[in-house]
């Protein structure tokens, strides 16, 4: 395939090596307004906006991902694969599973649960884990210590169901000391491995399912700064 792409209407060298990529299209926007000197919109195709910029004078781009891994899967593949991309950030929001996890902690993942078939186009005689980039990880843990922020680090499970019909599914994933839960890592992981790319998830705790916690959609929008400053410290780490 050539670009641009059905879903990306940007230019070969429009994106830059590393891209953050939230869920959400206005966080995409308000960090490139907040945080990018000389942003310019590089897509905008149904509303999925994608920012290049600078960065303490790095070269980083910014684009939402929309929710649920079909949508991180597109998005994601196209970027490592048509767009020369090299690292992928995603700077989401997940629900507490861990009882010790507060409103607004930062978790990362370092290897995905998921109870999507995702992995099954691979045909692999197994199950698939899919993990992070180390490489990524640690300057991200690196990237926290200096912004002084706790960065818990452990399992996410991503899942494709919001709405689950199972009460207690979330209960049966914290016995397996699963930090929390989204919807897009695993596919970003996989598709990672499978274009021999890099990826990490730095997400903020939004909510906590298990106890009903949670915060509002302007602060998942505009205020989980701490999240995405240790995303850009690690993109300018790689």
């Amino acid at each position: 395939m050539s670009v641009p792409t059905p879903h990306i209407s940007a230019q070969k060298g429009d994106f830059a090596k590393t891209v953050l990529m939230p869920g959400d299209p206005l966080r995409a926007k308000f960090i490139a307004e907040t945080f990018l000197d000389e942003a310019k919109l590089v897509n905008n195709v149904r509303g999925i906006g994608g920012y290049t910029g600078l960065y303490q004078g790095h070269k980083i781009s910014v684009m939402a991902s929309g929710m649920g891994m079909p949508s991180m899967g597109i998005y994601s593949y196209e970027l490592f694969r048509f767009y020369d991309v090299d690292h992928i950030i995603r700077i989401g929001t997940a629900g507490a599973i861990r009882a010790d996890l507060k409103l607004r902690d930062v978790v990362a993942g370092m290897g995905v649960c998921t109870n999507s078939s995702f992995a099954k186009q691979y045909q692999l005689p197994g199950d698939y884990a899919p993990i992070a980039s180390y490489r990524v990880l640690a300057a991200a843990v690196d990237a926290a210590k200096k912004c002084g922020v706790d960065l818990v680090v452990g399992n996410l499970y991503s899942s494709d169901t919001f709405y689950d019909e199972r009460a207690d599914s979330l209960q049966q994933w914290q016995k397996m000391g699963v930090l929390a839960v989204e919807m897009e890592s695993a596919a970003l992981y996989m598709n990672a491995a499978l274009t021999g790319k890099e990826a990490l998830a730095i997400c903020t705790i939004s909510d906590c399912p298990l106890t009903g916690e949670s915060s509002s959609a302007e602060e998942r929008q505009n205020s989980f700064t701490q999240m995405m400053e240790i995303a850009l410290q690690t993109a300018i780490r790689l």
